[in-house]
């Protein structure tokens, strides 16, 4: 958290965290195309030639008031790919908040736990944990067929039982309730 006193301003920020391919950059794309255009600033979204993301994406979000001050919720991706480790980190530094987007198919359910505990790490490196800080679970690609039963990613995957939502980011399912889900959290933690 970020505080101009003298714009009256809060900037806020929540990364959005998971396996290469999950759905983190669909989110945002998703918020980006379906919200008032004076709620938000460009999307900024850095790709390697195969349209994956080489550092993060970045949509900021304005509304509200949080403490009679103006919040700025800055929306960040992070690279799924494993040798993009140490951006993942630099990116933590800071947050707020943080969605983990998991891939719900049946064979990615290793990446997913990899790169949970990956996250964990990074956090216990800057001196936070997941036990304590603001998370949502969002259990992405809902519509294939091959995916995990939603006892099993709950079991899995929810070891702190912190909000967790289906979707299908392509389509828009999902996606709103869990930024509000996380907004919501990281608004609770100010307070």
């Amino acid at each position: 958290m970020f505080i101009n006193w003298a714009q009256q301003e809060i900037t806020l920020k929540i990364v959005y965290y998971g396996p290469g391919l999950s759905g983190k950059t669909t989110n945002l794309h998703y918020i980006y195309n379906n919200i008032n255009p004076s709620l938000r600033s460009d999307l900024i979204t850095l790709n390697t030639q195969e349209d994956r993301t080489l550092f993060f994406d970045f949509l900021q979000l304005e509304f509200g008031k949080i403490l009679g001050k103006k919040p700025r919720f800055n929306l960040y991706t992070v690279p799924g790919q494993v040798y993009y480790k140490q951006s993942r980190k630099i990116i933590l530094s800071g947050v707020d908040g943080i969605v983990f987007v998991a891939d719900s198919q049946v064979e990615r359910m290793d990446d997913n736990l990899d790169t949970l505990l990956d996250l964990e790490k990074n956090l216990i490196s800057i001196g936070r944990t997941l036990k304590s800080f603001p998370l949502v679970l969002q259990f992405n690609k809902w519509d294939l067929h091959n995916i995990h039963d939603p006892d099993t990613l709950q079991e899995r995957l929810n070891f702190y039982q912190v909000p967790c939502f289906k979707s299908v980011a392509t389509e828009g399912v999902g996606v709103f309730e869990t930024l509000k889900a996380i907004i919501n959290q990281v608004i609770n933690q100010i307070h």
